[in-house]
């Protein structure tokens, strides 16, 4: 998979913060109200984590469904009703 990281992005990334820009962030961080802070937890988990970056980022799937995949479908649902699941253990 080819990275979309920018060189500006992967020089940020890589670089350490000027301690000032730090213990301003921290500051900020403090003021903040507990609901705030949780929302900040989950952008800053993205904001590090390339995955959940590249998932987030991700185009819809807006791919039409094929009168094949819906005839699979009905198949499914039909069988899931006379059977039971297969457990994945």
């Amino acid at each position: 998979m080819a990275s979309d990281v920018t060189p500006e992005r992967q020089r940020t990334q890589e670089e350490p913060a000027r301690p000032d820009v730090r213990e301003r962030a921290h500051e900020l961080v403090d003021r903040l109200q507990d609901t705030q802070i949780s929302a900040l937890v989950g952008l800053l988990k993205t904001m590090v984590d390339p995955v959940a970056a590249a998932l987030r980022d991700a185009p819809m799937d807006d791919e039409p469904i094929t009168e094949e995949e819906e005839r699979a479908v009905k198949e499914s649902r039909e069988w899931f009703k006379h059977n039971p699941g297969i457990p994945f253990e």
